[in-house]
């Protein structure tokens, strides 16, 4: 009995297997497109009939990602003695999210200009001025770019 169970999980293993080293899933761009995705990051923010705006959001691509995070270490000082860099990881992830906001457009010159920034990161920090608009900005922004899938996730979605 102990042998027709170990056959059928052998059998079983080597069917998934087959079906997951098939290397043409990974060429030619047989990936679902990315979308953007509607996030409510701020309740205040209402259009003309009272209903809330949503901020639209869409990942961007892993090699500018990479481009961000390196733009994000700043020199690190003892006294006036620079000893290294620092990784900034709450500006990285603010310039994430940012960068994943297609609207509004923290870029725009008249929104700056009203604010009273040149920095777009400040420009969201102006308007999402209450703390847990911003966090949730900020999460909104790890998430559309996959930064919250844990395993079971994951799993669940291959399942399906």
């Amino acid at each position: 009995m102990a042998e027709v169970k170990q056959t059928v999980e052998a059998t079983e293993t080597k069917a998934v297997t087959s079906k997951t080293r098939d290397m043409s899933f990974f060429i030619g761009g047989k990936a679902a497109p990315v979308t953007e995705e509607e996030v409510i990051v701020s309740r205040r923010f209402k259009d003309n009939e009272g209903k809330v705006i949503p901020f639209v959001m869409k990942p961007i691509p892993t090699e500018r990602i990479e481009q961000l995070e390196n733009e994000c270490y700043k020199p690190k000082y003892e006294g006036s003695k620079k000893v290294g860099e620092e990784f900034d990881r709450a500006r990285w992830i603010a310039r994430m999210s940012l960068e994943s906001t297609i609207y509004p457009d923290f870029r725009d010159k008249e929104l700056l200009k009203a604010h009273g920034v040149v920095d777009p990161v400040d420009a969201v920090k102006k308007v999402l001025s209450v703390g847990g608009e911003y966090a949730e900005f900020m999460r909104a922004g790890q998430r559309i770019n996959g930064y919250f899938d844990t395993f079971e996730d994951l799993v669940i979605d291959a399942k399906n």
